[in-house]
Order: structure tokens, then sequence, then C-alpha cells
């Protein structure tokens, strides 16, 4: 193993799997994920995903196998539904380092493959049991592999091996999310090999070793759908989930054509400050003739760029979809910053303006952080105060010590303290915001259910825990769309249990006439749909009581 994979994967043991079980199952996507794994194992049908009992044909099914052959070993939990995913988010680390060529490694490959290991999005991926970072890993490799075998065709060689490492990562990504495993590479390569094109002598068996590869990884469990289901899967995936997806705002809201570069500016932090400003000030130098990519930069630009531009111009647009992007971005900000730091080695009596104005601001950044851990800490009902408080005190030493190495300018301890700086940060927002008391609201609403539930009585969930309650109760729920929907339900001379916010029994109970039965309650607050706005002014609707009632 290389030296400087072994610092690398410690880092990323802290920042992916150091609590990696300690929260439960959100009541977000992930619950689809986590819980279709499950009942794949429980039915031993490892064809058709199922989630509820009902077959679920929006997603491919790379990572239900993944995560039910885990289970299979650990059994159905937390910590195995999450695992492939922080499993992806070293490997992402990882080809990260790998992207720059050994020529001009130094100390720039590890920074780079810090930054992502520490960067927000990328911690709140490997952190999730869904199949994006996966599919950013598969993707990831699938470009860095090609890019490869390039490299070696401009000097008239064949790598036949890197051919085939781009099939499979194609291959694996088109079995883990579908056509965009194919969509984001082609929209980055066809750019480079047209600048290139004239230097560069393609290998066609290299390439059609790469779609055969391909091909037999990514096509036969389609073909196997297809002999299943029929002509009804092929519409609801490729049209439904795909087209659809990209053209409508059937399954995400339309958002403006700025909200890529705000989410990318987010899924880095804390390194955003340093990519805002170091990226401000290379454009403002492109434009004024100062500085010119080098055919490297050029390429990780067009990496970077080309992706954001494919998915501004979708109208469901999804924060996480971006993830193939953080590699290239990583790697130009560790340049960048790489570079400075050398230059002040160099003319030790030159300012670095752009380093000092970032890490002042790094260090105010670690301060209101603190200061919102202060503030929020009423919606952190599932973490201990000593733990929130704590993560408010190292959030503070932080800022401290960005101050000194501001006031110090020995911008040499960037490379081990801004990564350091960050990992805490992230283990912080784990332990101090996200995870620590359990059971959590949906495990004792799933206990209650246990509790109350006589004679197998059907169970209705409105508008609350939709995706993770059944993963915890093993059943097949019920699901009310509508307050009168719900009012229909209960008038039925059977016995029904509900689950509902506290606000959303009284509608039910407006519909139906009469009032339900109070069985139980749990305190709520959905971390997976905390926002800025949250985060900025606290609402109390976030903070919700969750009922069981029944009808009789």
């Amino acid at each position: 193993m290389n030296r400087p994979a072994i610092p690398l994967l410690i880092l990323c043991v802290f920042t992916f799997f150091l609590g990696l079980g300690r929260q439960a199952i959100t009541d977000s996507d992930e619950g689809y994920y986590a819980e279709a794994a499950r009942e794949m194992v429980e039915s031993g049908d490892w064809l058709t995903p199922r989630f509820n009992y009902e077959k679920r044909f929006e997603k491919p099914v790379l990572y239900y196998w993944l995560t039910a052959a885990t289970y299979l070993i650990t059994g159905p939990d937390e910590t195995a539904a999450r695992f492939w995913s922080a499993m992806s988010g070293v490997g992402v680390v990882l080809l990260t380092w790998a992207i720059i060529p050994a020529p001009i490694r130094k100390d720039s490959a590890s920074l780079a493959a810090a930054i992502v290991a520490t960067s927000f999005g990328c911690f709140a991926l490997a952190r999730s049991a869904l199949p994006d970072l996966p599919l950013a890993f598969f993707i990831t490799l699938t470009i860095w592999s090609s890019l490869r075998a390039l490299e070696r065709a401009m000097r008239g060689e064949r790598w036949p091996s890197a051919w085939a490492l781009a099939g499979l990562g194609a291959g694996l990504g088109f079995l883990t999310k579908g056509p965009v495993a194919l969509a984001i590479p082609v929209v980055v390569l066809v750019p480079v090999w047209w600048r290139f094109r004239r230097s560069i002598r393609l290998d066609p068996r290299g390439i059609a070793l790469a779609t055969v590869l391909f091909a037999v990884i990514g096509l036969p469990w389609y073909v196997a759908m297809w002999r299943e289901h029929g002509a009804v899967y092929l519409q609801s995936f490729f049209v439904g989930d795909n087209v659809e997806r990209f053209t409508t705002s059937r399954f995400n809201d339309a958002r403006p054509v700025w909200y890529y570069l705000a989410v990318l500016l987010g899924g880095m932090l804390p390194w955003s400050i340093y990519l805002a400003m170091f990226t401000a000030r290379a454009v403002f130098d492109f434009a004024r003739r100062r500085w010119k990519p080098s055919d490297f930069q050029w390429v990780l630009l067009t990496w970077a760029v080309m992706p954001l531009l494919f998915y501004t111009v979708s109208v469901g647009k999804q924060p996480r979809y971006i993830l193939p992007v953080l590699p290239p971005v990583a790697v130009l900000l560790a340049q960048a910053l790489t570079d400075r730091i050398d230059a002040s080695r160099a003319r030790s009596d030159q300012p670095q303006r752009g380093l000092r104005a970032g890490t002042w601001i790094t260090a105010l950044f670690f301060v209101l952080l603190a200061l919102l851990y202060i503030r929020l800490q009423p919606l952190f009902i599932n973490t201990f105060p000593a733990l929130t408080w704590t993560a408010a005190v190292i959030s503070v030493v932080c800022a401290m010590a960005f101050v000194i190495l501001a006031l110090t300018e020995r911008w040499s301890l960037l490379h081990l303290m801004g990564p350091a700086a960050a990992a805490v940060l992230l283990l912080t927002v784990q332990f101090g915001a996200l995870a620590g008391r359990r059971p959590e609201a949906v495990e004792q609403m799933a206990a209650l259910v246990q509790a109350n539930r006589t004679a197998n009585e059907p169970v209705c969930i409105y508008n609350v825990f939709v995706r993770n309650l059944t993963f915890y109760t093993h059943m097949k729920l019920v699901q009310a769309f509508d307050a009168e929907q719900a009012a229909q339900l209960a008038r039925q001379s059977q016995r029904i249990l509900f689950v509902a916010k506290a606000e959303d029994v009284k509608a039910i109970e407006a519909a139906l006439g009469t009032p339900l039965q109070r069985l139980g309650t749990a305190d709520y607050v959905n971390s997976a749909n905390l926002r800025l706005g949250t985060l900025v002014r606290p609402d109390p609707d976030d903070h919700v009581s969750v009922l069981l009632v029944a009808n009789h």
C-alpha cells in the first residue's frame, strides 16, 4: 500500500465510519433503500426490488444487492444499510488522489483527497443509505480510467487494463442508477477527446473491451426485469424515472439556474471559502489574460463544469446529483492552495493575500457554527446537550487555530491543519447535532405500534415516517394522502391504528367528526429535512409530536 494512502484511510475512518450507525434510518430516500434491501432478504427474491411489500421500479438493483448481502452477514441495521455508501466514499477519496499524475503529485494529491474526505457533501452522503456516492465512485472510475487510456494513446501506447476499468465502472454505474452513469462520462470525455483529437490515436480494441464489459455487467439484470415484468418496467424506469425526472418537475421541484453553484459551495464546506476566493481570482486573471490553464487544468475544468451544465439544464434538481464533480474541484483547489503555499516558501516577503483572507473567513465560519450549535440546541433532541456544547467549544478552538495560522502566516501547516479541523468539524456535526440518544422517534413509534397492535390490524401512516417506519416494524403499512382519506379508513368497523403528527390527527378528527383514541406519542425532528432557513431561523413546526391513535 502506498504511504499516502494510510493517513487518507485513517482520515476516512473518522469522517465516514465513526458513528455510522448511531443515527436511525431517516424519513428520507434512504428509508427506501434500507427497507427494500431488507425485504429482498426476507422474500428471497433478488431480482425485483420491493418497498413496503410492493414492486419498486424507480432505481436499479446494485445498491439493494450490496446492502442485502451485508444484511445476510450482520442483520438489517443502520450500519449495514450505510456501509457501501461509506466504502464508496473511501473509493472516491483514493481515486481523487490518483487523478494527479505522479510527476506533479507532490503534496497536492494528498491534500485533494483529504479535501474530498472532509467535504460536507461527501461526508453527508457517505453516512446515508443512498446509491448516489457509489454512483459517483463508478462515474469517477470510468472518467479517470478513460483519461488514463487517452493519455497513453497520445503517446501511441495501448493500455487495455484502463479500458477494462472504464467498462467495469460504466457497467456497475449503469446497474446502480441507470443511463446517467454513461451520460456524465460522455459529456466530460467527448470535449476532452475533441480538444486533443489530433494527438490521440484511439485504441479500437480497448474501446471494444470496455463496451463488452459494460454490456456483460450492466445489461443482464435489465433484460431479466423486462422478461419478468414486460414493457411496464421499461416505461416506468427509463421514461418515468429518467426522462421525466430530467425534463419535468414531477419528482423534484424546479429550481433556479444558479442552484448547483450554491449546492457546490455548501457541499465543499468548510473548504468553500478558499474555493470561492481562488475561483474568483482565476476568473479575473483569465479575463485579463494573466492566466492560461495548462492541459491538465483544462481537463479538470471540463470534468467539473460539464456535469454542472448537464444538471443545470435539467428541470428536476437534487443536491446530491453533482457529487461526481467533487474530485476535479478538489484537485483544482488543492493545486491552487499548494501553489500559494510553495510561493510563500520561495518568497517569504511576498504576502499571500488570498490565503490570509480565506483563513480569516474560515475562522469566522467556525465561530458562526459554534453559535448555531447553541441556538439550534432545542432541535437536537436526539443528542445529549453536553455533546452539543462540546461541539460548540471544539468549533471555537478550531477557529482560534485558523486565527493563529492567519497571524503567523505559517502556510505550510495548512496541509495538516485544514483537513484535521475539517474532520473535527464534521464529527461535531455527527455527534453534536445528529446522533446520540436512542431509541429515536421512529423507533419509539415502531415499539408503540408493536405493543398496541393486538389482532394484526392495519396501520396507516399520514405525512410522517412514510419511508422509514416499515424498516422498524417489518410490516406493510397503509398510506393516507389526505385527512379525508384517513377519515374514510377510520370509519370502517375494523380497528385501525394511525401514525400522524398531532396537527394532522386534529384534521382527521375534524373530517371524521369524532375523536380518535390516543395510544402513545413520540417527539420528533426530521433532521433529513432541515434546510438553511431552519438553521438561520429555527421554526417551532420543525419540532413536532407524532401520535399513535386508533379508531376504536
